[in-house]
């Protein structure tokens, strides 16, 4: 039984769905997948109902480009899509960031799926969040996310996300049992300097946000999987290893290995950095 992890799937791109429908089955193993999907709701239903068939369990953690309100009609608002998103991977029997943390059968590690957002603290120090979108716009790094993300009733992605991570610390504080380890899972790597993006720098304010720097300690991660980078790696903090599980664009991959080739294996062990 192995925990496999994958994100970035961007199932937008042709050749990725067909890389998708070719994935083999998976019958004894967990799938965490982290984060992009796809940006169309029946797209992403019909991606986790294919999805569980394949695993024994799957855990979602959305990304950005989930939240992307490129659907007419459609939802309102980023989070009101959020939730509409949760109620379709219910539908399909995958897990997400509101439903029950889930224990490791192995192991007994908790599996615990991260919302958090980005707040775009990830930045230099002298760079003033007044003028972080011109710094980024400086280098033709600004995100898409800027005008395809809608945050009502919030004010900001650094409200939502703010509301995020006080929910999130709130209930691993709460569900956790006091001993246990877990195994974190999101989209947005948790520490900055995790992010290695060197083709598009001062892209870093979309890539998460400082609340989250010392969750892995606080609490007691085995390992930690992110996307959103594109730019998969494994690195290791305080022991613990942080593993980035990204896809990508077709140009970022090796079509001709399929899809499977890419599914990480980070199957909780009590190993630690070399």
């Amino acid at each position: 039984m192995r925990l496999l992890a994958i994100s970035d799937l961007h199932l937008a791109v042709a050749s990725n769905r067909e890389a998708l429908r070719a994935l083999p089955s998976y019958p004894a193993d967990w799938l965490l997948l982290a984060g992009d999907v796809c940006e169309k709701s029946d797209l992403f239903e019909e991606a986790l109902a294919f999805l569980a068939g394949r695993f024994a369990r799957v855990v979602w953690t959305p990304g950005n480009h989930e939240l992307w309100l490129t659907e007419r009609p459609g939802p309102g608002s980023s989070p009101a899509k959020y939730q509409a998103l949760v109620a379709a991977a219910r539908r399909c029997g995958v897990a997400t960031p509101e439903d029950p943390y889930l224990p490791w059968p192995p192991t007994g590690e908790v599996v615990v799926p991260l919302f958090t957002g980005f707040d775009y603290s990830f930045r230099p120090a002298d760079v003033s969040r007044a003028g972080v979108v011109r710094w980024a716009a400086e280098r033709h790094c600004v995100s898409a996310d800027e005008h395809l993300i809608r945050t009502t009733p919030y004010a900001g992605m650094e409200e939502w996300c703010a509301t995020l991570c006080d929910a999130a610390e709130a209930r691993m504080r709460k569900e956790i049992p006091p001993a246990a380890r877990t195994i974190l899972v999101g989209h947005y790597p948790l520490r900055q300097e995790l992010v290695h993006i060197p083709r598009i720098p001062r892209f870093t304010p979309w890539c998460g946000t400082i609340r989250t720097a010392d969750w892995h300690r606080r609490f007691r991660a085995r390992g930690v999987v992110s996307g959103h980078l594109h730019t998969r790696r494994t690195d290791w903090h305080d022991g613990v290893r942080f593993d980035e599980v990204s896809l990508g664009y077709a140009r970022q991959w090796d079509a001709s290995r399929g899809m499977a080739a890419y599914l990480c294996d980070v199957t909780p062990r009590q190993n630690t950095a070399a």
